[in-house]
């Protein structure tokens, strides 16, 4: 005689039950092979944003928001360049119109569509500020559509069927540093025994070349003074060696 199914009410079992934490914005949420891929990604946009990925400059907050899940590339991408590293590197060292053509070029991957687009967009630096501008390039559907939220932008069209030879690669294009600041900071540090050099040494109150004459005199009588005060030395040591061996 078979005996009967006997019913069992559910309970739970502490033993099969894997994590009692919900999953919250520290719980991983990528594989061992999807951050190695990550690493790539990292350095990819470092030097498409920075044109290096020197350890100095990385943000390694950053770093682990993305690794982690909780940010996207688009979102790590736009941290870079709201960063103080790119404020004070291009931001503050070069015009308006300058750092758009970095931004088109870094961040949808194209030259800009010539002196109409950098105006435009130079005026919404102006009177918006650089976070906006920023905000817009990285929402626009141009960039959405080309790169989306996981990919690092890149140089587009740059080696075309047809071409013998390609563009040039955007960091040999645009310079972190334009002709204006590069003159600037030239000035700003003349090397020595150029004519700026000598036009920084030379006081103002100096007549071709030569001190006044009242700095003259003061000269000449302190050279005398010194002269004869080291004549005395001499003298009083002579002496006292001849008395000595006498």
């Amino acid at each position: 005689m078979a005996l009967p199914l006997l019913s069992a009410a559910p309970a739970s079992i502490n033993a099969r039950v894997n994590n009692f934490m919900a999953t919250g914005e520290e719980t991983p949420r990528r594989g061992n092979q999807d951050l190695r891929a990550l690493d790539i990604l990292i350095e990819q946009a470092y030097r498409q944003i920075f044109f290096h990925a020197f350890k100095a400059d990385r943000d390694l907050g950053l770093e682990s928001q993305l690794r982690s899940g909780q940010i996207t590339v688009r979102e790590f991408v736009r941290g870079l360049l709201l960063s103080s590293k790119f404020r004070n590197d291009f931001y503050r060292c070069n015009s308006n119109y300058r750092i758009v053509e970095h931004l088109i070029g870094r961040v949808l991957g194209r030259p800009t569509y010539g002196v109409q687009e950098q105006i435009t967009w130079s005026i919404v630096i102006a009177e918006r500020g650089l976070p906006q501008l920023v905000d817009i390039l990285l929402n626009s559907e141009e960039y959405l559509l080309n790169f989306g939220e996981d990919q690092v932008p890149y140089q587009r069209s740059r080696l075309l069927a047809g071409r013998a030879i390609g563009d040039l690669p955007f960091n040999q294009q645009a310079p972190r540093y334009g002709a204006y600041w590069r003159e600037i900071t030239a000035q700003r540090a003349p090397s020595a025994g150029g004519s700026q050099f000598n036009h920084l040494a030379i006081s103002p109150a100096w007549v071709a070349g030569r001190p006044p004459q009242l700095a003259q005199r003061l000269w000449l009588a302190l050279v005398a003074l010194g002269s004869l005060e080291i004549g005395r030395l001499l003298f009083i040591t002579i002496a006292a060696m001849l008395s000595t061996n006498g």
